[in-house]
């Protein structure tokens, strides 16, 4: 990826999730990716690839509004709004090998419609 920092390459990969641009997201990550959220228990890259890169298609956007960078990880804090309005901030731990993402750990942030919070079931 050559990036300037592991931070620029996560703000990268969310770019890339707006854009459609599966190939760079697919050169991010480590051929033993590893992804783990609430709905996924350390998913494989081709399970990751079947199961979370469809959800871009739902992403009106994706706005990363703080990072962190310590050593080999970034902490990404971030906004998204989908195609129907509803809003949501979650948290990330990327987790590099090299220049490559390793892995990416997800916390759930809460969610809002047109400005008012949505109570998850």
């Amino acid at each position: 990826m050559n990036s300037r920092s592991k931070a620029d390459t996560v703000r990268r990969v969310f770019a890339a999730y707006i854009s459609k641009d599966r190939q760079l997201v697919e050169k991010a990550l480590a051929d033993d990716f590893i992804f783990t959220s609430p709905y996924d228990n350390a998913i494989d890259r081709t399970e990751y690839f079947e199961r979370c890169w469809p959800n871009n298609e739902r992403m009106r956007s994706a706005t990363v509004e703080k990072t962190f960078e310590q050593g080999e990880e970034v902490a990404v804090l971030y906004r998204v709004v989908t195609n129907e309005g509803k809003e949501f901030r979650n948290m990330e731990l990327h987790r590099f090998h090299g220049d490559r993402i390793s892995r990416v750990d997800v916390y759930f942030g809460a969610t809002y419609k047109d400005g008012a919070f949505v109570r998850q079931q």
